[in-house]
């Protein structure tokens, strides 16, 4: 090949080669200590809540009125993927989803036009809509958490020094915003007797006017005099609940005291806003989140050192708790990562020095540290931090890199023995092989096409794999034709003549078997088809998996009650099950969120909505093991004891957040015949033995009182449906009426009746109901009452109500086989189904789905960058063809180590296999290239074919063994096991069929080709 030869130039330029060489390791060196650190690679949720409340409304007056007409609306929203929204009585919440493909740049501006769509029709909203709010920070992670308690201090004691802690934490350098859990807000209570008003003759309604008149804040003027300008304020707002209590009212010619007529008292929400609990105790919790592109070890360091001053400077009485803290996971995570990079570089250098010697495998030594270095120094250019993905694919790449740096230092070697000189060696290598090694390289990146545009939040979530091995193969090309050179220059020597006299007994073994299959060659063609058919046969034996879980040592326990129950019925489970971890050798340290879910503490967590009825835990185990023997001690002590409580208990997901890994949603018009389905498809999976703890995400009707008003009698006392269900909200629930201005707080003055008249239905019948003309009259003169049932909520998808039945599995059960099981039942029940009713997979099976679809939709985008480079570089379609037949018998290898190991076929291991077909493609290109330089030299086919083969079969062997045995230190990882057992299997069967089958192959072909156009013709 001639024309500019870059290791020609590198040579002659040694100084600016040795400079830029120093630049590299400098600038990457530096660069490894800028890089970001954290636990997950960030990709953006895409998804906005959509909040709107019309207090009053009844479920069906909200469907209808609020959710319909929002939905409709948000249906015209660009990349929707689906809506889906849950309606309780007087409260609508829709949660927009975007499609997978809508890439992160996109989402604010969508989220833009959501506002501004909503906006639009917000006047076409029935009247009392308070809302709609928006949240679009719906993936926001507070990797630190902090909890609070105190011993001997009151709620609001400890809320003032939580907010104090608050304001100083926010100084800290990367923090972005600190949110306070478990807060309860102060109230003023004025709680009177129906009864005493209605004998006093005190009109509620002017009583409460009243209030609102006094304490209002309204500018009484400026008095502009010669020299300075002075305010006017009126006094008589509110500054404590005594102020209220104080307040004097003009009663029938006498004056009253408030505290004579009502009792006035200050507490808090009644009912409580969610709860947070720290080991048992109720505490007040600061979530701390980083900003975009932060170093959370820098971050924990900072706060770390931060709360040891702060807490150095609290009462005693009051202790800050650590509930989690990602710093410590990310530092743990990486030491890891970092210790599999070293483990796998010693392993490589290993391999290189024993079987190339110590000279040749010092060249590899210094060349792998170099492409490392420039990569960090790219990584930080591009803003790539270190996190799981990034680090797994530089120990991907690591053993890929190592290939150039061989194939050129052993081509140095082989021209050295035959007399050349050191230049000329560098030289010639990159003549004979560089191309070949960049169309290999473009080839084993084209490989990784998918991972990298595959349009879907999993292909988000593993960009980086694509771009830092995009990045360490092409800098491994550079690195073996420009600075391996000048290495190989400096290090190398002529290999003595007498170690080339007898070939090695692999060499010999591998050199006469290749010539039997040759000898032999339709039964080497028809034994390779027949294990690659086989391989495809074996296929459904191998299990199915999305992601698998996180190996951290925390554990998630979702408590969810009936959804009418009360917040004070989930806080008593809660408290029950605190006193169950409390004895529990093996739990750490756990916090417990009630009427709320955690707080997005990592990002892949399915956050769950705030409801009454719902309670979690997240219990940090002492260990990995502790873990595993802690769930199966509370799915029993659940099971037994909590037997009307639903509960899940599960470790951390990876990968994009799905919650149930079985998931079925049942959807049609009618909510009645939609539950009738929902509970025979749930009949279907409880007959499953592998499904477990069967349940819905909404079913149970819940009772309520309807009062029913003689309409014609309530007109003749002078009453209206509105100032009957006014003064019942007064009594019952209490209306804030004003605001006390208390520090940074607005503390509500709550007006409603003494609890025996909010608590009782016997007091409601009797309740005096004042009258337009001063007089009373009870409820009951003109009200019946009766109770009936109505859903407390539904959910609906895309405007369609949606009922999802969802279970567990059993232990050691994969959520696709589960579903595999269960399709033909299901199917039959479909088939019974109405036209418009449907039921549709969900869950884990459905996220894999969509995610390997759209790695699906990329391939052919792969398959054309790889046949291009492979046709610029061969340029025989023959050719082309003999290579991509070696491609797909990587397959071999893939399921025998997948079956063998017992690891799943999921989202990682399919991108190793597509990783796979290009480093397998490389080296078929690389070997092709020699025979045909070796035909060049007049060698009949055969020959050619052997001597080819033999002289690449070293850098082949070599490049295969390291690769392979440089995935052994992340092999046992949860994450990165079933690629690494992928790669590792699918390249050890692919790299002996690349030296076997492929000459066999291309002798058969060329051979046969040649011997009927004759000797004389050589097509190349």
């Amino acid at each position: 090949m001639t024309g500019f030869n870059l290791s020609e130039w590198a040579l002659k330029q040694r100084s600016l080669t040795m400079y830029f060489m120093i630049v590299a390791i400098v600038a990457g060196l530096l660069a490894y200590h800028r890089l970001g650190r954290s636990e997950d690679p960030t990709f953006v949720i895409k998804t906005m809540v959509v909040q709107a409340a019309w207090p009053g409304a009844s479920v069906e007056d909200t469907l209808k009125q609020v959710t319909e007409r929002l939905e409709r609306k948000l249906q015209e929203i660009p990349n929707l993927d689906f809506l889906r929204s849950f309606t309780r009585a007087g409260v609508t919440t829709i949660f927009v989803n975007l499609k997978g493909s809508t890439t992160a740049d996109e989402v604010p501006d969508i989220w833009y036009e959501v506002r501004k769509s909503i906006g639009d029709i917000r006047h076409t909203l029935p009247d009392g809509i308070v809302g709609p709010g928006f949240n679009d920070d719906f993936g926001d992670t507070f990797g630190t958490i902090y909890g609070f308690t105190a011993d001997g201090f009151t709620h609001r004691e400890l809320r003032d020094y939580v907010e104090d802690v608050r304001s100083r934490l926010l100084h800290v350098p990367d923090v972005s915003k600190i949110e306070i859990l478990g807060a309860q807000d102060e109230k003023i209570f004025v709680e009177f007797s129906m009864r005493d008003l209605a004998s006093l003759g005190i009109d509620r309604s002017a009583l409460i006017a009243a209030l609102q008149a006094q304490n209002i804040v309204q500018p009484a003027g400026t008095i502009q005099t010669d020299h300075e300008a002075l305010s006017l304020r009126v006094s008589g707002s509110f500054e404590t609940e005594e102020d209220v209590r104080n307040i004097n009212f003009a009663i029938g010619g006498r004056m009253l005291r408030l505290s004579d007529i009502a009792r006035v008292r200050r507490g808090f929400s009644d009912p409580p806003q969610p709860l947070f609990r720290v080991n048992g105790t109720p505490a007040i919790g600061l979530a701390i989140a980083m900003r975009d592109g932060g170093d959370i070890l820098a971050l924990g360091k900072n706060i770390e050192k931060s709360m040891a001053e702060i807490t150095a400077n609290l009462p005693i009485g009051i202790e800050p708790k650590l509930v989690a803290d990602q710093a410590v996971t990310v530092e743990s995570a990486i030491s890891e990562f970092m210790t599999s990079l070293w483990q796998a570089v010693a392993i490589i250098l290993a391999v290189s020095f024993i079987s190339l010697g110590v000279r040749p495998g010092l060249v590899i030594a210094t060349a792998i540290p170099l492409t490392l270095t420039i990569v960090f120094s790219v990584m930080d250019l591009a803003n790539i931090d270190m996190q799981r993905i990034s680090l797994g694919a530089l120990i991907i790449a690591l053993a890929l890199l190592v290939d150039d740096a061989m194939t050129t230092t052993d081509a140095t070697l082989s021209r050295l023995a035959v007399g050349d000189t050191k230049t000329e060696a560098a030289a010639v290598a990159y003549r004979t092989y560089a191309f070949a090694m960049l169309a290999g390289t473009l080839v084993t990146i084209a490989g990784f096409v998918p991972v990298g545009f595959a349009a879907s939040s999993a292909g988000e979530y593993t960009f980086s794999l694509f771009a830092v091995v995009a990045i360490a193969l092409i800098a491994s090309w550079f690195v073996a034709v420009i600075f391996a050179p000048l290495l190989g220059v400096a290090i190398l020597k002529p290999p003595k003549a007498e170690q080339d006299k007898e070939p090695g007994f692999v060499f010999r073994t591998y050199r006469s078997f290749l010539t039997q299959a040759m000898r032999a060659k339709w039964l080497t063609l028809a034994a390779t088809a027949a294990l690659f058919v086989g391989a495809v046969l074996a296929l459904p034996l191998i299990p199915r998996q999305f992601f698998p879980s996180s190996d951290r040592p925390e554990l998630l326990v979702d408590l969810s009650l009936p959804q009418n129950a009360s917040i004070y019925a989930s806080e008593d489970v809660a408290k029950r099950f605190d006193d169950l971890l409390a004895k529990d050798e093996d739990v750490a340290r756990w916090s417990t969120y009630v009427g709320r879910g955690a707080i997005r503490f990592y990002l892949p967590l399915n956050v769950q909505l705030p409801n009454d009825f719902f309670a979690q835990s997240v219990i940090v185990a002492k260990d990995v093991a502790a873990r595993e023997r802690l769930r199966d001690k509370l799915e029993k002590a659940l099971a037994n004891d909590f037997p009307s409580v639903v509960s899940r208990v599960y470790p951390l997901e990876l990968g994009p957040p799905v919650g149930w890994p079985i998931q079925y949603r049942v959807s049609g018009p009618d909510v009645s015949r939609v539950r009738e389905v929902s509970l025979q498809l749930a009949e279907v999976l409880a007959k499953n033995p592998q499904t477990a703890n069967v349940n819905f995400d909404w079913m149970e009707p819940a009772r309520q009182v309807r009062i029913r008003i003689d309409q014609d009698e309530a007109r003749l006392l002078g009453l209206s449906s509105e100032s009957l269900a006014s003064t019942l909200n007064t009594v019952v629930s209490g209306i804030p009426i004003t605001q006390v201005r208390d520090n940074i707080y607005l503390v509500d003055v709550v007006v409603r009746a003494t609890e025996d008249q909010r608590v009782s239905l016997n007091n409601l019948r009797t309740l005096q109901v004042p009258l337009p003309n001063g007089s009373t009259v009870p409820l009951s003169q003109f009200a019946t009452f009766e109770y009936a049932q109505e859903y407390p909520l539904v959910w609906r998808r895309d405007r369609v109500p949606t009922l999802t039945v969802q279970s567990d599995i059993t232990p050691g059960v994969l959520p696709e086989t589960v579903v595999a099981a269960l399709a033909q039942p299901i199917a039959d029940l479909s088939a019974s189904l109405p036209p418009s009713y449907s039921i549709d997979v969900g869950g884990t099976v459905e996220e894999s789905a969509k995610s390997q679809a759209s790695v699906a939709a990329v391939i052919p985008a792969m398959l054309l960058i790889m046949l291009t480079v492979l046709m610029i570089q061969l340029r025989s379609f023959e050719k082309l063809l003999i290579v991509l037949s070696v491609g797909p018998l990587g397959l071999i290898g893939v399921v025998a180590a997948l079956v063998l190991s017992g690891k799943p076929m999921g989202f990682v291991a399919i991108l190793g296999i597509l990783a796979l077909l290009g480093i397998i493609t490389k080296n078929a290109v690389i070997l092709v290239g020699q025979i045909d330089a070796e035909r060049a030299q007049g060698k009949d086919v055969t020959q050619a074919a052997i001597d080819a083969s033999s002289a690449r079969f070293r850098p082949i062997m070599l490049t295969a063994v390291s690769t392979v045995l440089g995935m052994i230190p992340i092999a046992p990882t949860v994450f990165w096991g079933p690629m690494a057992f992928a790669i590792m299997g699918g390249l050890l069967v692919a790299t002996i069929l690349t030296l076997v089958f492929l000459p066999t192959l291309y002798v058969t072909w060329f051979g046969w080709r040649e011997s009927r156009a004759g000797p004389a013709e050589n097509p190349v």
